[in-house]
């Protein structure tokens, strides 16, 4: 950080004003969850979009619209945006090119009874892109692209045990080895072995547990940690040496960090990849991708379903790729980021509590780290961060999900929230009971330590 941007942050922190801030009203999302709690198990559709992933009471619990990078709940409060509805808007709400791109498909109907040419053209586009793919299924959520790669790459090896590290999504194969495993007989948890990131000498431990049973290899190639030296070609050839291929699950990373994901800014090419989120801009797709001879066992190995050709997302699709290929959309996610990532370490500094709030990662998709005296994860730290965050009008679980509608006003607001938050928490954390400054109940975890 250079000199000019440490004096900024440091009289931005002297003048930031300290204590708690004001509650929003909130009595519409009140009475929505009300509503919702009589006939939605858990009043949302995703857990990490649920009420226990916020101070209850403080947050808002339904949001009605959204614009570029601010969104606005049922009663009306605006808050800058940096969910995103988990990282899929990667050029901001309601994005005009891309809505009209969608709407003009919906005139000519979108769900069909053959296949249609949007699905060739976007299916091209991708293997012009990606550097493993040769060729292209689609789907409409990331776990659709995880499940059909692990089943693809069981039916190309003969093999039914997965490697697996990251985050893969909700079906069976992989959810069984989270604490999340409810319903998920013990026959397929027993298939799925999680290994940690950066430890090839874990790697291999795990693929010995059972040598020359192991289909895949299926990893998120980067997360918040940067791979170590060597580490990626390390997991490609152990896997290979195993007889099993490799997935990269880019679901997160793809597109956000470049056009052709983390397999191309590492160069390292799996032999299958998953694709998702920021591909639609919020609209429902997905897509596996992969070497030629793989990818042809999906005219065997079952992968379909109603949706997978719904060709209005494929439009957005396609829009969404050639805004990303011709404008500094990335660019300025990349900028919008750093600053973030810079500003809140650096203010967290001024506060004297680096050591309990820090962010790392990659700019275009950082982390928050909340720890407790210790040095250990602390859902409280994360509680009051949020609380007062949300009051100051920002939204935000525990990463950055920056889009190119992060402007340079809307992370100056930030930023200023920011200063004022880790200056009252820069108190409320020394306390002998920082829980009293809570103002509803705790945040949750929705995987639970084992």
């Amino acid at each position: 950080m250079i000199a000019t941007d440490r004096l900024y942050f440091r009289d931005l922190y002297r003048q930031a004003a300290s204590g708690p801030a004001p509650r929003k009203s909130l009595v519409h999302s009140q009475e929505w969850l009300e509503r919702s709690r009589r006939v939605i198990p858990g009043a949302a559709q995703t857990f990490s979009k649920g009420p226990t992933q916020y101070v209850q009471g403080v947050s808002p619990v339904f949001l009605e619209r959204g614009k570029g990078c601010l969104v606005w709940d049922v009663d009306g409060n605006e808050y800058i945006d940096y969910v995103q509805g988990l990282l899929p808007n990667i050029l901001g709400y309601a994005h005009e090119e891309v809505n009209s791109a969608y709407a003009a498909q919906l005139a000519y109907g979108h769900s069909f009874s053959l296949p249609h040419p949007l699905e060739v053209e976007l299916a091209e586009r991708l293997t012009q892109l990606i550097p493993c793919a040769e060729k292209v299924r689609f789907g409409k959520n990331g776990s659709d692209a995880t499940s059909g790669a692990v089943r693809v790459a069981r039916a190309f090896t003969r093999r039914e045990h997965v490697a697996c590290c990251g985050y893969h999504g909700w079906h069976d194969w992989y959810i069984g080895s989270t604490t999340r495993n409810a319903g998920v007989p013990e026959a397929v948890r027993a298939l799925t072995h999680p290994f940690p990131y950066n430890d090839l000498g874990e790697l291999e431990t795990v693929l010995q547990t059972h040598a020359g049973q192991f289909a895949a290899v299926i990893m998120e190639p980067v997360n918040f940690s940067e791979p170590g030296p060597g580490y990626l070609e390390g997991v490609r050839d152990l896997a290979h040496r195993h007889g099993a291929l490799l997935i990269f699950d880019e679901v997160c990373t793809g597109f956000r960090l470049g056009l052709g994901g983390a397999q191309k800014k590492f160069n390292v090419t799996p032999d299958l990849a998953c694709f998702g989120k920021a591909m639609g801009n919020g609209f429902p797709i997905s897509c596996v991708a992969g070497r030629s001879e793989i990818m042809s066992l999906f005219e065997e190995a079952f992968f379909s379903f109603t949706f997978g050709g719904e060709v209005a997302s494929m439009a957005a699709a396609i829009k969404v790729l050639e805004i990303l290929e011709t404008t500094d959309a990335l660019t300025r996610v990349e900028e919008a980021g750093n600053r973030l990532q810079h500003g809140l370490n650096a203010l967290a500094k001024e506060a004297g509590i680096s050591d309990r709030i820090r962010c790392g990662g990659y700019p275009q998709w950082s982390h928050i780290r909340f720890l407790d005296a210790g040095g250990k994860d602390c859902l409280l730290t994360r509680s009051l961060f949020q609380q007062e965050l949300v009051k100051r009008g920002v939204l935000v679980l525990v990463t950055h999900n920056v889009s190119a509608a992060h402007d340079h006003a809307a992370v100056e607001r930030t930023l200023q929230a920011y200063a004022e938050v880790l200056k009252t928490l820069s108190g409320w954390l020394n306390h002998s009971d920082p829980s009293r400054f809570l103002e509803g109940p705790m945040i949750q975890p929705v995987f639970r330590l084992r």
